[in-house]
């Protein structure tokens, strides 16, 4: 007869099957002291924060690109005008023009009763274009002048004409003028002549030009021509002598 087999079924504790719970004290998180009156330090916390790379605003970059781009219109155009003035120089070989003051004639020059002194001369200039294919226009609306010592003697005014290639000009230039209380002046002229065998005056020509190159004219330009003159009187009723002459030129806009 085969032994019984017990049959072993689980009881159910509940005391068993609850939660065990700590039996250690627990620690108030505001008591920063030990029993033993130690700190107690607790772990910090920290919160890692992602860093995001923000895009630079696109009005930055709008001007950093329109800013570039201009430079570079500024340099190419710096470039096509250097080459252009390279290219021309190399093609017409321009030289300056050459002026001197080679005669002075005054046919009145005399004190009136009411200490005004009138003046006329006639000067005779002489303009030299060396150039083998440059033209010089010399317009209207110029100016000359006779000065001694900043008091204006006489004036007048350049014909208008054109001077072609390797051409050498002549021009006789008619001027008045009138000097109100001339009595000191006279006086000064006088003085000059016994001191010295020369009378410095000044000569200056205010002259718009224009320069032919080839079939091309550019702009208007105004040429200003200063001129030191040295003669040995100033009188109508002898020859004078221009003993020198010094002229010095310059162009502007």
């Amino acid at each position: 007869m085969m032994a019984d087999h017990q049959r072993i079924h689980p009881v159910w504790d509940p005391e068993a099957a609850s939660p065990q719970k700590s039996t250690a004290p627990l620690v108030n998180r505001e008591n920063t002291r030990s029993e033993k009156g130690e700190p107690i330090e607790y772990p910090s916390f920290r919160r890692t924060i992602p860093v995001v790379h923000s895009k630079p605003p696109k009005r930055r970059c709008t001007f950093c690109r329109f800013l570039c781009w201009t430079l570079a219109l500024f340099v190419f155009l710096v470039v096509a005008l250097a080459a252009t003035l390279g290219i021309l120089y190399l093609v017409f070989r321009p030289k300056v023009p050459k002026y001197s003051v080679d005669g002075l004639e005054i046919t009145r020059f005399n004190l009136g009763n009411d200490n005004s002194l009138s003046a006329t001369f006639d000067v005779n200039i002489t303009a030299k274009n060396p150039n083998d294919k440059i033209g010089i226009y010399y317009e209207g609306g110029s100016w000359i002048s006779v000065w001694y010592t900043g008091s204006k003697l006489a004036e007048g005014a350049l014909p208008k004409f054109y001077q072609g290639h390797r051409n050498t000009t002549v021009l006789v230039v008619p001027m008045t003028g009138e000097t109100k209380n001339a009595t000191g002046l006279i006086a000064s002229l006088q003085l000059q002549r016994q001191q010295s065998s020369v009378i410095p005056l000044d000569l200056i020509v205010r002259q718009p030009v224009r320069v032919k190159l080839g079939m091309l004219k550019l702009p208007k330009v105004k040429l200003i021509l200063r001129c030191n003159i040295n003669v040995d009187s100033l009188s109508s009723q002898n020859i004078i002598r221009i003993k020198n002459n010094n002229c010095k030129k310059k162009v502007r806009l």
